[in-house]
C-alpha cells in the first residue's frame, strides 16, 4: 500500500502534504479512519482493506458485508437513466470512442453502443468483466493503471460512482488525462463533500464505506483537473438527467403498489439538490463534466 503523501494529487503550486486525522466513522460502517489533506482538502480512508478482495461474486449477489446491486436483474429499468445520461452527453460529444471505468456487467456501455459510440470497458472484477465480454462488450479485467491504452484514445470517459474507489488518485488523474482526446469529456459522478448533506452528517455520512477510499468535492476536483489541462467544467448538483428517468428507474426495486410512495422522497431529494445555502448545495449528489483543452 502506498502512503497518502504519494497518492495525493496536489496541483503544482501546492507542494506540502499535510494529512491529518479527522475522525472515525460512526455510520453503517463504523471505525473507518478518515484523514483530510489540509493542503488541498481531499479526504481519504487510511489504512484500508485490500481492494482486490472486495469485488468478487458475493459483492454483486448481496452475500458479503460490503455489497452492490446486480444491475442485470433490473437492466431495463436502469436503461431509463442510462439513455437520459447519454442524451445529455451527446449534446457535447455526439459520437466517438467511449470508455467506462468500473463498467460492471456492461449495461451502460450496451446503451452507449446502441447510441453509436465505439465502446470499451475497464472492470477490476473478473466476475463482472467476464459476463460483459461474453455479452459482446469489450472489457479489460484490470485496474485503469494497468490498461496501457494509447494516448488520446477516447472522446468520452465516464466514472459513475467509481473515482472514490480508486487508489492513487495522483496517477489515476494523470492517466485519465493522457488517454482522453483533446476536447474530450471526462464525466465523474461521486459525492460532493462540500454539500451540506455530507457536512452535516460528518462521521456518520453514508458514503463512508470500505470500498470508498477517497472523498472529493467540487472545488477539490477542479483543483486537480485544471493544472492537468481541463479548461471547461459543467457541474450538476444532483444528477445530469431528469427526475422522470430517475422515477422510472426506481420502479425496478418496487415489489408492491405502495412502493410508489418512494417517489415522494425521490422527488423531494431531486428538487432539494438544486438548492444551496451559503454558497454550497443542500445535498451531496454531484456530477462533473470536465472538458480537456484542445
Amino acid at each position: 500500500m502506498t502512503s497518502l503523501e504519494d497518492e495525493c494529487p496536489h496541483p503544482p503550486n501546492l507542494r506540502i502534504c499535510d494529512w491529518q486525522f479527522l475522525y472515525f466513522t460512526t455510520g453503517a460502517y463504523k471505525d473507518l479512519s478518515i484523514y483530510e489533506c489540509k493542503t488541498c482538502g481531499l479526504k481519504a480512508q487510511f489504512p484500508r482493506v485490500e481492494q482486490s478482495m472486495l469485488y468478487e461474486a458475493d459483492y454483486y449477489q448481496g452475500k458479503a458485508e460490503y455489497t452492490y446491486i446486480d444491475e442485470r436483474e433490473t437492466e431495463r429499468f436502469h436503461k431509463y437513466v442510462w439513455d437520459a445520461r447519454l442524451r445529455n452527453i451527446q449534446k457535447f460529444i455526439p459520437t466517438g470512442t467511449f470508455l467506462d471505468v468500473g463498467s460492471s456487467f456492461g449495461g451502460f456501455l450496451r446503451a452507449a453502443q446502441k447510441k453509436g459510440y465505439k465502446v470499451q470497458g475497464v472492470e477490476i472484477s473478473s466476475y463482472a468483466s467476464l459476463f460483459a465480454k461474453d455479452s459482446g462488450i469489450p472489457t479489460v479485467n484490470c485496474s485503469l493503471l494497468e490498461t496501457k491504452f494509447a494516448p488520446d484514445s477516447f472522446d468520452v470517459i465516464t466514472l459513475i460512482e467509481v473515482i472514490e474507489h480508486l487508489e492513487n488518485p495522483k496517477l489515476v488523474f494523470q492517466e485519465l488525462t493522457r488517454i482522453l482526446k483533446p476536447g474530450g469529456l471526462l464525466l465523474l459522478q461521486t459525492a460532493n463533500f462540500e454539500g451540506w448533506q455530507a457536512k452535516d452528517a460528518g462521521p456518520s455520512y453514508h458514503y463512508y464505506m470500505p470500498g470508498h477510499l477517497f472523498y472529493y468535492s467540487n472545488s477539490v476536483l477542479k483543483k486537480i483537473l485544471t493544472p492537468l489541462g481541463f479548461d471547461r467544467f459543467i457541474c450538476y448538483f444532483g444528477v445530469d438527467f431528469s427526475l422522470l428517468s430517475k422515477l422510472k428507474k426506481s420502479r425496478g426495486n418496487f415489489k408492491h403498489w405502495y412502493d410508489y410512495r418512494h417517489w415522494i422522497r425521490i422527488s423531494f431529494y431531486h428538487f432539494k439538490s438544486k438548492l444551496s445555502k451559503a454558497g454550497f448545495p443542500l445535498t451531496s449528489s454531484y456530477v462533473l463534466y470536465a472538458f480537456k483543452s484542445r
